[in-house]
Order: C-alpha cells, then sequence, then structure tokens
C-alpha cells in the first residue's frame, strides 16, 4: 500500500460524517413522478426520443445526447410520459428542461443484457457499452465517461487514478459504497483499465476510511488484480480535487491548460467505477445513484440508493423526515455545494449530497471588512494562488493581471474563504470574474468570426465586381473588333 505525498496547502476540516456512515445504505422507494433532467449536471443536454403519452420501462432510452460529451438519460420509472418543461435541478445550470415519467407500478425493464465478458471483449465494444448506458463521472462534475475514456485511450494513457478520496465536508456516499461494494468498484477498475488500455490503476483513498481501505484490501486480494494498487492519502480538504490527487498520488502535475492524459493520467471517481461494472455484469445502464442525506434537520442521516429523478423530498422523507426547522438546503457539502431553492429538485447524476442544516452546521458571516493582507488565503490554497493580489486585480478590473496571477487554475473549492478573517467571499468573486472573462472571450471570439465573415464576404464583392469589370473590358474590345472589320 503506497502513502504518496501530501500536496501543499489545503485545511484540515471537521467531517460531519459519522452519522450518516452509522447506518448502511438505505435504498428510496421509487418516486411516483421521475423528473429526469436531460441536462444532468455538465452543462449539456441531451435531446427527447419520446413525447408525452409515450409509455416507457425502466432502462428506455429516453433522451439521447448529440455531442461528444453530453450524456444518454434513461427512465428510471415504468409508466407514461407525462409533460416535458423546465424545472428546478441542482447544480451550476439551477434549471433544465426534464421529462417527467408517472410511475404506472409495474416496475417493467427493458431486457437486461446477460452478462459480458468484458476480457474477451474489445476496448472499442466496451467503450461503445459505457456510452450507450450513460454513464457521467459520479464525483459531483457529471462529465461523460465515455468521452475521459475515450480521450485517456487516444492519449495512451499509462495510469488511472481512481478518486475515493471524498474530502469534502458532509459527504460520505463513496465511502459507503466502498465498504459495502468495493468489488463492484475493482471490477469497474479493470473494466476502464482495460478500456484506455493502463499500464497501472491506483485507487486513493483517505486516511480517515479504515473500513473502506479494508474492503477495498480484500477485494484487491480476491482477483486477479494485475496492475492495481491502493494508496491512502491523507484526510486533508480539497485532496479529492482532480489535478491535487494526481499530484499527490503520481507526483506528476497536470498543467493548467491541459487535461490530465496530456500527461499520461486518467481520474475516475469510485461510484462511476462501480457504475462500468454494472453494465458489464447486468448491461443496466445508469439509473440509481448513492447520495449522503445529511445534516441537523435530519431525523436519520443515511446514506440513500435512489433513483435518478427522485424528489429530494423524498429522500428525506426515508431519512426520517424533517427534525426541527432548516434554515438552508445545500447541494454538495459544505464547501462547494450550492444552494437548493426546494425540496423538489430531483436527484441527477452529478448530486452527490443534500445537506439539510440549520444554523449550527453554517459559519455565521459578519460583514465583510477591508483585506488586511493577512496571507492566511494564500497559505491554504491548494492551487498555489495569491487570492489577495487576484482580488486586488478583480477590484480594478485588470483583466490581464487575472491572467498573470492565475485566475484560470482556481478551483473554487472555498477555502480562501474559510480563513479570510475579513469574512470576504472571495470564491464567488473568482467565480464571477472567471464568467465575465468567458464571456468576454466569447464575444472576441464572435467579434472575430464577424470580422473575418465581413472581410470574406467584401473580398467576394471585390472579386466579383473585378470579374464584372474585366468582363465589361473584353466586351468592348470585341464591340471595337467588330466595327473595326
Amino acid at each position: 500500500m503506497a502513502r504518496p505525498r501530501r500536496f501543499p496547502a489545503g485545511l484540515e476540516l471537521p467531517p460531519f460524517k459519522s452519522g450518516p456512515m452509522g447506518r448502511p445504505i438505505l435504498a428510496a422507494a421509487a418516486p411516483s413522478l421521475a423528473t429526469l433532467a436531460l441536462d444532468q449536471g455538465n452543462g449539456i443536454a441531451a435531446q427527447p426520443v419520446v413525447v408525452v403519452g409515450d409509455r416507457v420501462r425502466v432502462g428506455s432510452l429516453v433522451a439521447r445526447s448529440e455531442g461528444d460529451f453530453g450524456v444518454d438519460v434513461h427512465a428510471t420509472v415504468a409508466g407514461t410520459v407525462r409533460s416535458l418543461e423546465v424545472r428546478p435541478v441542482p447544480g451550476a445550470a439551477a434549471t433544465s428542461p426534464c421529462l417527467v415519467i408517472e410511475n404506472d407500478w409495474t416496475d417493467d425493464r427493458e431486457d437486461a443484457s446477460t452478462p459480458l465478458d468484458w476480457q474477451a471483449t474489445t476496448p472499442a465494444d466496451l467503450l461503445a457499452r459505457i456510452r450507450s448506458a450513460g454513464i457521467a463521472g459520479l464525483g459531483g462534475a457529471a462529465f461523460a465517461t465515455h468521452a475521459k475514456l475515450e480521450a485517456a485511450r487516444d492519449a495512451k494513457v499509462s495510469h488511472l487514478v481512481l478518486n475515493g478520496a471524498e474530502c469534502e465536508p458532509w459527504i460520505c456516499c463513496d465511502d459507503a459504497l466502498m465498504r459495502e461494494r468495493a468489488a463492484d468498484v475493482v471490477l469497474g477498475a479493470r473494466v476502464m483499465q482495460r478500456v484506455v488500455d493502463a499500464e497501472r490503476v491506483t485507487i486513493a483513498i483517505e486516511d480517515d476510511k479504515p473500513e473502506a481501505i479494508t474492503a477495498v484490501e480484500a477485494a484487491l486480494a480476491a482477483t486477479d488484480h494485475h496492475g492495481l494498487a491502493l494508496a491512502v492519502v491523507p484526510a486533508v480538504f480539497p485532496a479529492g480535487a482532480e489535478r491535487q490527487l494526481l499530484a499527490s498520488v503520481t507526483g506528476i502535475e497536470v498543467p493548467g491548460d491541459a487535461w490530465p492524459p496530456a500527461v499520461g493520467l486518467l481520474c475516475q471517481n469510485v461510484g462511476t467505477a462501480a457504475a462500468v461494472a454494472r453494465v458489464v455484469t447486468s448491461g443496466e445502464p445508469l439509473t440509481r445513484r448513492i447520495v449522503t442525506v445529511t445534516g441537523s434537520a435530519i431525523a436519520a442521516p443515511a446514506n440513500v440508493e435512489a433513483r435518478l429523478g427522485t424528489p429530494i423530498a423524498d429522500l428525506i422523507e426515508a431519512c426520517g423526515g424533517y427534525r426541527g426547522e432548516p434554515l438552508r438546503l445545500i447541494a454538495g457539502g459544505s464547501m462547494t455545494g450550492r444552494a437548493l431553492p426546494s425540496d423538489d429538485a430531483p436527484v441527477t447524476q452529478a448530486l452527490n449530497c443534500v445537506v439539510v442544516a440549520t444554523a449550527a452546521d453554517l459559519a455565521v458571516h459578519g460583514s465583510e471588512m477591508p483585506c488586511i493582507r493577512c496571507g492566511d488565503c494564500a497559505s491554504v490554497c491548494p492551487a498555489g494562488l495569491l487570492p489577495q493580489s487576484l482580488l486586488r486585480a478583480v477590484a480594478s478590473a485588470d483583466a490581464q493581471g487575472l491572467v498573470r496571477l492565475g485566475l484560470a487554475d482556481c478551483i473554487e473549492c472555498g477555502c480562501c474563504d474559510y480563513v479570510c478573517p475579513s469574512r470576504i467571499p472571495l470564491t464567488a468573486r473568482f467565480v464571477a470574474a472567471r464568467r465575465e472573462r468567458r464571456l468576454r472571450l466569447d464575444q472576441e471570439r464572435r467579434a472575430a468570426r464577424a470580422r473575418e465573415r465581413y472581410a470574406g464576404h467584401e473580398r467576394r464583392l471585390a472579386a466579383g465586381a473585378e470579374a464584372e469589370r474585366r468582363e465589361f473590358e473584353e466586351a468592348r474590345r470585341r464591340a471595337r473588333g467588330d466595327g473595326q472589320s
């Protein structure tokens, strides 16, 4: 078992995970109405292949991705498509087109394929199976799994790292998965290793998860795990951030303007690996995931396995309902999570945790004060940035300074906010600045394309005018020649 070096900076935070981890994974009942977001969390919406009134079965394809980076969406209940409408969803997008399916309680299922002999199946066919199963990264970003695997295969990566660090406070769905289904994680790792032809696979787990470590060790011992290893990383936030984890496990830093495959690495979540395992063992598309439901306003916190499209209210009910009056619902952990407007929002592939928080769970934020240049934010920044300098560049709209200071490398982890004695919402300022920069660059690209189109139009007009002039001169010459003869 390897013990990688600790990446610099970061925070040692209270985990707040003992409540859910005191119980086994709960299975939530199927919802009466499944609200399936066509954008499962990566910003790319699939296109419906069903219409209102169609009957679907569990596992039926209901929306297909048209691009390389989206994911297909499958029905999670059997029943009738009731509507297609825009609804609130967890995540940065806040809303998404959604298919609403009314459950008829038959639980009819698409014919599942027989177990796949994945070791005898070509990598290309395995990749096609993973794509058709609609699997996206279950760590929170929901990036299309097939796209990452294909990029890694094309780049001939040598090292696949499975992320089981789960460093964010409150979130413990991956810990529960590894404790109870470590064999699925290891099988999924082996399948993805075959797809990308990686020489090495490392399953990285934080050192505050001894039960998960023991379970994965046992699963590795029980299988032919050529090239697979376990690495224990320090329980420091944000040890589970992709670039920080890869640096910790491999010693290789991914450049800010590159993807991990560019340096021979690939990172996937352990939950994603388990979903891949289900594809080869049962042919099951991604229709469910584990969600941590926790917080002081929950009667019995637990990790709940729920079908995609299940209202968050149903998960809360499965955990005994509310205890007292919640102050806030948060999708994700306390550091990088986003507030939810209500518990009507559905479970998506990107939803790994719901914190039902009271005032006791939330940090007290007073009035913002001027920066005192203490440097605490720089000392904890896992990306090695200077947040106080970035703040000045944001305030002065210094676009060149933001580029020079590495704004693009900010991972929006919130460490600088956490330690700032002046209570400055640094991360929010940086997120806004990055959004403005993206918009500005997009406008510049649009303007450049418009100028190019205009210049092309002018060139075509000039060429046409020149052709007309030559034709006119040629006609005059012919006319003069005819007159002389």
